[in-house]
């Protein structure tokens, strides 16, 4: 009698999975990977916006250095590459350092230009990203980042 016990729940016991349970699970692990995904994609947009952040902020010191140094600061033709190469039209510097203020001027984390506005309406200059989408507003991601929303940068006015 305990031989054939055991003989039915072997077979009872071994039945597998149905489509449906099959298809219940593949429907939760895809639910997940959604959720997931959803949340790293916010991660990494989020880090950028701090990238451009931090960008702008290290903009913002070597072009008060710059000023401290000149008693100006460049022009927007000069623009931001003033801090690479010394300019040799407008205002040219009289103490420029030998390998520059900058090694390079980078590009924003979704890949463009920075915009550098002197004189600025906010302040001496302005340096604007334009976030993910690249076009002036926005919300969220796409909201620009600009340099007087960011603090540290006097105020002439």
């Amino acid at each position: 009698m305990r031989k054939n016990m055991t003989r039915s729940l072997s077979r009872h016991g071994a039945r597998g999975l149905t489509l449906l349970e099959i298809m219940v699970v593949l429907l939760i692990m895809g639910m997940i990977a959604g959720i997931v995904t959803k949340v790293v994609i916010d991660r990494i947009e989020m880090a950028r916006v701090e990238t451009a952040k931090i960008q702008i902020a290290e903009f913002k010191a070597t072009l008060d250095l710059f000023s401290l140094e000149n008693s100006f600061y460049p022009t927007m033709g000069q623009g931001l590459k003033a801090l690479v190469t010394k300019p040799t039209t407008g205002r040219v510097p009289d103490k420029w350092p030998e390998h520059g203020y900058m090694p390079s001027i980078p590009e924003d984390p979704w890949g463009n230009e920075y915009i550098y506005v002197s004189p600025g309406t906010n302040d001496d200059y302005e340096i604007i990203c334009r976030g993910r989408d690249g076009l002036p507003g926005g919300e969220g991601f796409d909201a620009d980042i600009n340099s007087w929303e960011l603090g540290g940068a006097k105020d002439t006015r």
